[in-house]
Formats: structure tokens, sequence, C-alpha cells
């Protein structure tokens, strides 16, 4: 930590020893001041206007936000492309990945992860199975998104009790919120990325047909290969387990080669994938509002990197998923115009969901299947002098199931109710902000002819609530503080599971018998937007008390667990996992600076930093296993009125505070560049990317992934992406 802090201030008085942008997380001016960057500006002025947040029911500055967020759009986002929603976050302060391979790799937020944070598109859920494993993709195609936006901390609790952590949200534009100017608007993108000869393209379209109707067609095609690595798959200690037992006998079919599995260097076997979509929308649009819908496709194959045995006896798969996705959704928005409601606004999503564990021989292993609907209604207050607020009702519905040799969990059904309503208040200098949401879960575990499973009902009742306030110091610098008591019902996974999971190699055993994990919770944020200075910078501290966590035990505790409905003498052939409760702690801070430093002609040099650190421990158990370590991200970048140039270093350290059956995992530093080019101006929605990641080919291994010690991240990497439109 010593030397953490050290960097972290070297940085920071590197960034702030000349006059000082706002800067976007690991993407320079861009990602936070849009709005200025499109009218052609090449960086943030005193009068610029701040981003907007979207995502919240009540759209507000993001100066203005209590909590901890960031937006990714324009010539960011176009930068950080990558094949997964995970990949292309990872860079944005308080955001790590699962890195379960390019494809499956999931945002981490505060080190909360899975069950804690919600994946939306559009502000409804992703309705796919991403959240029950890492080894399962979010069904967002990230070549899509017209803007991405983190909400981290008490705010994000509107969209469900299980966002603790945080939501992400992926806008795109499959439903028109208006009409083409000139009738008809195309935007595509074409991208290639050498580390995994990653090519990809995608498109859509608007056209009006009449004065109200818009339509709308896209589609997107992505393939790459085996990813390239820049040393060994396996970790020095993986690699020396593996040549341990190089010569002992073996108990398994197919005998594993543990001397060609420790020299597997270079190349990132059984990591390739191929994904498509295509989708339609049509919106009614007027000067008071929309109403549309739209049906989409996802289809994909991709691999999962080999979790190389380095045990006798163990298993060696090398899986690959089959993934597909229907889906129809609706939006709508109407201006009230009353004297209480100023809007009311809908949105709806439904989905089938299926994907198959491939077998060697492409036999099905495995079926996971997930029905999901998911519907919220938001009524917007008319302001009323000081005060606005919104308040609404959602509800979601999930029937999953898993069929196969490896099912773990027995069909089972979800049904929630959420009420919720933020109220604000804003007196000029002092603002204030409350938030309640009340819950109604209900979990349903089905018929099992098996008896392998528990079989029942649980019912839970959550209320959650925050309530802050911040303070303006001149007009420049704005301070707050919030609270959050928020409660959380089990998911299904962690009441019900009861079996061997290839993706993860453990045998999981839920308990039907938890109650409501509950949590208290302190953020406090600090925002500075001057001409030349952007800092927006969290601190937070959460306390659990039931907190969900899934630990090792001895095997005889999984199979006591499947003895007990009815399985006696189950064989538990994987290492055991079972889901406990017990306390819990998080604390941590990030924070972001930019700076304008000067100007040469018509170009302006902008500095800009990051940084962020989590701390999360068990109770009188251990630290929290698979948190992101601490690192820091400081850049430079040339912004002209045609162009960006930016070099950028990005420094993790090594992560020693692990659980029982983790190993620690070294420190990393990497050094990416970039140039963004312009032709026809920043007003011009034609952009080219060039841009150069992990120029040094170092190899590195993120401690918040389950494949550290088998799956390192992308070596050298060049990419080249396109964007226009018209």
């Amino acid at each position: 930590m010593t030397k953490f802090f050290a960097a972290g201030a070297s940085l920071f008085v590197l960034a702030v020893a000349t006059p000082a942008v706002a800067q976007s997380a690991s993407g320079g001016i861009e990602a936070i001041n849009t709005d200025q960057n499109a009218a052609g500006a090449a960086g943030p002025t005193s009068s610029a206007a701040p981003e907007v947040i979207v995502t919240a029911p009540l759209q507000q500055s993001e100066r203005d936000v209590l909590q901890g967020t960031s937006v990714l759009t324009g010539e960011a986002l176009t930068r950080s492309l990558r094949p997964s929603i995970g990949e292309t976050l990872a860079r944005l302060p308080g955001v790590s990945a699962t890195s379960f391979g390019p494809t499956a790799s999931r945002p981490i937020l505060r080190g909360f992860q899975g069950e804690r944070i919600r994946i939306l598109t559009d502000g409804i859920g992703s309705i796919d199975v991403s959240n029950t494993s890492v080894d399962h993709a979010v069904v967002i195609n990230p070549l899509l998104a017209e803007r991405v936006e983190v909400l981290r901390g008490p705010s994000a609790l509107l969209f469900g009790s299980s966002a603790v952590g945080g939501v992400v949200n992926v806008v795109d534009t499959r439903i028109p919120r208006s009409a083409p100017t000139n009738g008809y608007r195309l935007n595509g993108i074409a991208n290639y990325g050498s580390a995994a000869n990653e090519r990809s393209i995608s498109g859509a379209g608007d056209v009006a047909v009449g004065q109200h109707l818009v339509l709308h067609a896209d589609g997107s095609y992505l393939k790459t290969d085996d990813l390239r690595i820049g040393g060994y798959a396996l970790s020095p200690a993986a690699r020396r387990a593996a040549l341990s037992q190089v010569g002992l006998p073996q108990d398994s079919e197919e005998p594993i080669d543990f001397a060609a599995s420790a020299a597997i260097r270079g190349k990132l076997p059984n990591s390739s994938s191929e994904i498509w979509t295509a989708g339609v929308g049509a919106s009614v649009v007027t000067d008071t509002g929309s109403l549309g819908v739209s049906y989409s496709h996802y289809d994909g194959v991709y691999g999962i990197p080999v979790r190389y045995a380095t045990a006798v006896g163990q298993e060696q798969e090398a899986p690959r998923l089959d993934v597909a996705q229907n889906r129809v959704d609706l939006r709508g928005e109407v201006e009230a115009g009353g004297g209480f409601v100023d809007r009311i606004r809908v949105r709806v999503g439904h989905a089938t969901y299926r994907h198959f564990e491939l077998e060697k021989d492409g036999s099905v292993g495995t079926a996971f299947y997930n029905n999901g609907t998911e519907g919220r209604l938001e009524i917007v207050q008319a302001r009323q002098g000081a005060w606005s607020g919104a308040s609404g009702v959602q509800y979601l519905n999930r029937l999953f199931d898993v069929e196969g040799e490896e099912a773990f969990l027995p069909r089972n059904e979800t049904n929630q109710t959420g009420l919720f309503t933020v109220q604000q208040f804003d007196f000029g200098s002092f603002k204030a902000e409350g938030g309640l949401r009340y819950e109604w879960t209900d979990l349903t575990a089905k018929n099992d002819p098996d008896s392998r499973f528990f079989i029942g009902r649980r019912s839970f009742s959550a209320l959650s609530g925050s309530l802050g306030g911040s303070f303006g110091i001149g007009d420049n610098i704005r301070v707050g503080l919030n609270g959050s008591r928020t409660e959380r019902a089990p998911s299904a996974e962690e009441l019900f599971a009861n079996g061997g999971h290839a993706g993860t190699q453990a045998y999981e055993l839920g308990n039907p018998n938890f109650r409501l994990e509950k949590s208290w919770g302190l953020e406090a944020t600090f925002h500075a937007h001057t001409s030349r200075l952007n800092l927006d910078a969290s601190a937070y501290y959460n306390w659990f008390t039931n907190y969900i966590s899934e630990n090792q035990a001895d095997a005889f505790v999984c199979e006591a667990g499947a003895a007990r409905y009815g399985a006696a003498g189950r064989a538990v052939d994987l290492p055991c996992f079972q889901y406990q409760q017990g306390k819990a702690r998080y604390y941590g801070f990030e924070a972001d600076l930019s700076a304008s430093l000067f100007t040469l002609g018509a170009t302006r040099i902008n500095a800009d930093i990051l940084g962020d650190y989590v701390h999360a421990n068990i109770v009188d158990v251990s630290p929290v296993p698979r948190i992101p370590a601490p690192r820091v991200l400081g850049g430079f970048e040339a912004q002209g009125d045609k162009f960006t140039a930016r070099a950028e270093v990005e420094h993790v350290f090594e992560q020693n505070r692990i659980a029982a059956f983790e190993t620690p995992t070294d420190g990393y530093t990497m050094v990416n560049a970039s140039v963004s080019l312009s032709p026809f101006g920043r007003s011009s929605k034609t952009q080219l990317v060039l841009s150069a990641n992990n120029i040094f080919d170092v190899t590195a291994r993120r401690a918040s992934s389950f494949l550290k010690d088998f799956a390192p991240l992308a070596g050298r990497d060049l990419r080249a992406t396109l964007r226009f439109g018209i």
C-alpha cells in the first residue's frame, strides 16, 4: 500500500504541477464533455455544458450526482471498444472485470460482482445468465452502444436491491427516440484487433416514414481467433505445480500432458469466438413523447480458456458455449403536462435465452435455459420550486433451468416486485436527495424427479433507502455525503445450488435457509470543475450483516449437502465451495483528475490520472476472494480540431490480500498509445482511431479473475477502428 500511495501521489503532482479539463476515466476529455466536443471544441471551457446522466429517473448533471458516476461515449468509447462489456469498461475508475477469457468478461464495480451489480440495456436487465457464473457472457454487444453509464453507490438501488454495488447501463438506438433531421441517419463501425485477429463490423440506420413514424434496423458481426498473450499461459506457480505432476500415474480416462500444459505460451487455446446480432425497431415520435418496440436476436459461439488441471485425477475441459437470445422490447415516454406529473415513462423487455455447453465432439453436455420479463413504470413529478422527484414500480420474472450431467441447480422461478421513489431538493448551494425502495421477492425451486435438490419456496420482503446532500463551494466545487441502508434477497443460485459446475471447476452448495443480506453504507464525494481542471473523487465504506459468500470447504460438506436432499453417495470430484452468511466490510476510493496544461497553436495539451482501491474482508474469516488490486492510470493527450493523440501508463499493484484458496497476483505495468483522426472535424461522425495497447507485451493477470493462473490478459494489441455516420 505504501508503494501504491507513493505512486498515486507522484502522478497527482505531475498532473497538477502546471495549470490545470474534464477527463474521462482512462479515456481523456471526451467521455465527460461529449456535448462540447461534438461542437468542435478541443476541450472543456468554463461555459461548457456538463454531461447529463440519463440512466437515473431524474436526469441530472454528472457534477450534481451524489454518487460516483462515469460516462463513456464518443471518441473514448470508440477507443475502448472490446468484444465484451467488461473489457470495454475496465479502465474506468472503480471498475474492473472478471476476465474469464476475452468474450466472457463481466464488469466488477468497487469489488462487487455477480448478484451485487446489474447490467442493463437501455434501463432493463440483459435477461441472460451472466450473473450465474463468470464463464457466461453478457448478452450485450458493445459495438451497438451509443453510450455507457456506470452508476456506483446507493442511487443504483432504484434498479433493484441486487444493485448494491452499482449499475452499468448500455444505451443503444434500437428504439428511436427522435426523428432523423434529414429523413434518415446511418451509423457504422468497423474494427480490427491484432491480438485475437479480431474482425468486427456493425451498422444501424433509421428512416422516417411520414411525419411521426421512424423505422430502425441494425446488425453486427464479430469473429476472433485464439487470443495472443505475452508469455506463458500458466502463471509461474501453476507451471511449477503442473511440472511436479509429470510422470505420476493418473486416474482420468484421458491422461493429461502436464509438461505440454506448462509449456503453452504465445496463444491462449480455446479462446476464439464468433458472434452476430440483428435487430429491428419502430417508434412513433411526436412533440410530446414517443412509443416504440423492437425485436433483436443474439447468436454466438465462444470458447472458455482451458483451466489446466494441476493435480492428478482432475478433468481438463475446454468447453465451448453456443449462445442464443431472442428479445422483444418496448419503451414509451409522454409529457403529462399536468400540475404535479411532468412525464410518464414505461420500459418492458422479454427474452428467451439458452446456451449449450458443448463437448469435444460437439454434443451438448449441459443446457441453460432462461425466460425472463422485466418492466418499469416511472412517473416523473413536475418541479415545484426546489422540489422534484420520481416514483415507480418494477417487476421481474425469471424462469431458469439447467439440464444435463453438470446441472447444479433445480428448475427455479423468481418473481420480484419493487416500489421505488427518489425525491430531490435544490436550494442552489445546497442539494438534498432521498430514495426508498420496497421489494417483494419470491423464489421457488420446482419439481425435481431425481431428488437431487431442495424443493420448496422462499419469500423475502426487503426495504432499502438512501439519504444524502451536497454543498457547493463557489461555482466550481461541490462536496457531498450520503448514507444508505440496503437489504437484498438471496438469489436462486445462493439458495438452491447443489452440484458440480464445470465453468468454475467447483462443486457449489447453497443454503435454502439464508436470510436477507443487509448493509449500511457511507459515501463521500468531491467534484471540482473549472475551465482548466476537473476532479471527481469518491470514498466509501459498507458494513454487511448476513453477507453471502462462497468459501472452500472439505469435500464431505458437499457430500453431506447432497445426501440431505436424497442423493446419498453422490460423488464430489471437484473442490467443494459452500455458500455461507456472515459479516463483511468493504471500503475504498476512486479518483479521476484531468487538467488542461497549455496550448500549442490550436492544439491543447492535457494530462489526466485516475486511481482506485478497494479493501474487502469477511469478518473473522478472510479477505473477500477475487478483489481487484489497487491501480493508477495516467495519460497525456494532445487534442486539436481534427485529431487527438494520447499516451498512457497503467500500473496495477500486486494483490496479496487473498482468501485461503487463492494465490497471490503479481503487479504489472502497461503502456498504451492511440491517435484519433476526425478528417471532417469533430462535428462529423466520421472518425478513425489507431491504437497500440500493451506495447511492451507484458504478461498481465487480474486478481479478480477465476482464470488468472491459467489465462493472462491480451499481449500486444494493435487496433484500427473506423466509425462513420451520416
